[in-house]
């Protein structure tokens, strides 16, 4: 069977084909490696802060991803310990080195799929998100949230009245 393009095309466009791929392949493993840095960049800084908050006397938060727990520290002593809901793979809690930037006993929350009245004890982070008390679930120690920090409302009460705006708040894996 004889072949409907010409064999110069073939071995010119081959050419150039096989420059893309080898090009985009590069450029896909070098976005790669600069994501990985950063990561491995981002969990240094909050180690570093962590580090710098066990020395220190200062009240702050460390909240657990990976084993859905936070802690309250003074310096480098725990004092609360409870378990927590984070947000569901689609709607991940982000993960870094923030502060309480405002705490409302009760406020109202809206999304894209939920709307919830009363939100008990809400400690605000980093933009809509928060830790807060969560009354229409108890399915603590799974991630079920929009990305907030959903805490047992007794807990959450606890929580709200020993931090205060400033205090720092270390979300990790």
């Amino acid at each position: 069977m004889k072949s409907i393009i010409p064999n110069k095309w073939l071995a010119r466009y081959g050419v150039v084909l096989a420059g893309t791929v080898l090009t985009l392949t590069a450029f896909s493993t070098a976005a790669t490696m600069v994501q990985a840095s950063s990561q491995n960049s981002q969990h240094d800084r909050i180690a570093e802060k962590i580090l710098e908050l066990q020395e220190s006397d200062k009240r702050w938060i460390q909240i657990n991803l990976s084993t859905q727990r936070l802690i309250a520290w003074e310096g480098g002593n725990p004092v609360y310990a409870i378990i927590i809901s984070s947000g569901k793979s689609k709607t991940p809690t982000r993960v870094g080195t923030f502060a309480v930037q405002t705490k409302l006993k009760t406020t109202r929350m809206r999304g894209r799929d939920y709307d919830v009245p009363n939100v008990p004890y809400t400690m605000f982070y980093s933009g809509n998100y928060a830790i807060h008390g969560a009354y229409w679930h108890n399915r603590f120690g799974t991630p079920v949230s929009s990305g907030c920090v959903n805490l047992a409302v007794n807990h959450a009460k606890w929580l709200f009245k020993w931090a205060s705006v400033g205090t720092p708040v270390i979300i990790h894996q």
